[in-house]
């Protein structure tokens, strides 16, 4: 292995042990929370878009984020359930 493929490895390896946790989509711990993302900064396709941060409004009722289970109960403008 050369010098080059090792820092590369080496690096590549210090972005899985860096990342932060992530919520699968069944995950017991957490809830889908929507009204409450910013503009681009929702989790997962909405009715508009295919893919995580491509919502265009804060607040929209359509998007949603990952929260700990309790949690969008205490947001203002939070819901379990995604609107019209």
């Amino acid at each position: 292995m050369t010098s080059k493929t090792a820092i590369l490895a080496a690096a590549v390896g210090s972005l899985f042990a860096l990342a932060g946790p992530v919520f699968s989509a069944d995950d017991e711990t957490s809830e889908k929370c929507y009204g409450v993302a910013k503009a681009g900064k929702n989790d997962c396709a909405g009715a508009a878009h295919a893919c995580a941060g491509q919502s265009s409004k804060d607040g929209s009722a359509k998007e949603y984020v990952k929260l700990p289970k309790g949690t969008c109960a205490r947001l203002i403008g939070g819901s379990l359930t995604p609107g019209k």
